[in-house]
């Protein structure tokens, strides 16, 4: 399904409204939160789907924008693949992302998976071209309290692995369910295909924020100020083009899916 020229511009205007200033190399610099809420939205896509092309487009949008209100949106783009037998095959679907996507469907009700699906902090669901839903439940993530969520590069290098720390704040109240994990991704923008088969065929679409891995960590105490605090190493590989990667590290109820906090880093060079 291509954008046409009406929605387009209608997208661009809104989007225009949320638009944040320059920031200078001092800015940058400074905390997390003073960069907005990290607010973690999530798109289920596929490469087959007709769908999905403008829902693509919105989480770009998001990622570039990076500050919409309050919010420092956080964008995953996870490519399932229950799409893949029928007429393409997603090079960048993962079982892993369909069954991450059944959890959500068990928890927020919304019945059998589908595509372009969005969730917004583990806790709205919609369908993932709708630009006004999609920019109100930002807005209403980012008024909740956010545990701190610190990710740092690690002083190691190791060809083909990368080294981080993680460290998360003390839990504002027992997350629901009883235990809350830590888990860190691997995103990667600028990832696009020409597509020849499916409903998609004879288009070159293009993707930002891809999922490239995503794994747990660890698990947040909350009888303590420092709920977590660890390292990893991630293999990267060699496909990966380092400088359009970024780490996401955020805190998830286990039971619930709510995500509780959250932070993001590029890739050092």
């Amino acid at each position: 399904m291509r954008l046409t020229l009406v929605a387009l511009a209608g997208f661009t205007l809104l989007m225009g409204l949320f638009r944040p200033k320059t920031l200078s190399s001092q800015e940058n610099g400074k905390t997390p939160a003073s960069r907005g809420t990290p607010v973690v939205v999530e798109l289920f896509t596929s490469e087959g789907c007709s769908s999905c092309p403008p829902a693509d487009a919105l989480l770009a949008k998001f990622e570039e924008v990076g500050r919409i209100g309050n919010a420092q949106v956080v964008a995953l783009e996870e490519h399932v693949d229950y799409w893949d037998d029928l007429g393409w095959k997603d090079p960048f679907s993962s079982h892993n992302w369909t069954i991450r996507q059944n959890a959500y469907a068990g928890v927020l009700g919304n019945g059998n998976p589908y595509t372009p699906q969005m969730v917004v902090d583990g806790t709205a669901e919609f369908s993932g071209g709708r630009a006004q839903q999609a920019l109100q439940s930002i807005a209403e993530a980012a008024t909740r309290t956010k545990v701190p969520v610190t990710l740092t590069p690690g002083a190691v290098d190791r060809p083909g692995k990368e080294d981080f720390s993680v460290q998360v704040g003390k839990l504002l109240s027992s997350p629901k369910g009883g235990s809350a994990e830590v888990w860190l991704a691997i995103t990667e923008t600028g990832l696009h295909s020409s597509v020849t088969r499916g409903e998609n065929a004879g288009q070159e679409l293009r993707h930002a924020a891809v999922v490239r891995s995503m794994r747990k960590i660890g698990e947040a105490r909350p009888d303590r100020d420092v709920s977590f605090t660890g390292d990893t190493v991630v293999p990267l590989r060699g496909e990966w083009k380092r400088e359009n990667l970024k780490a996401v590290a955020f805190v998830q109820e286990r039971n619930h899916l709510g995500i509780l906090g959250a932070a993001e880093i590029p890739l050092q060079p």
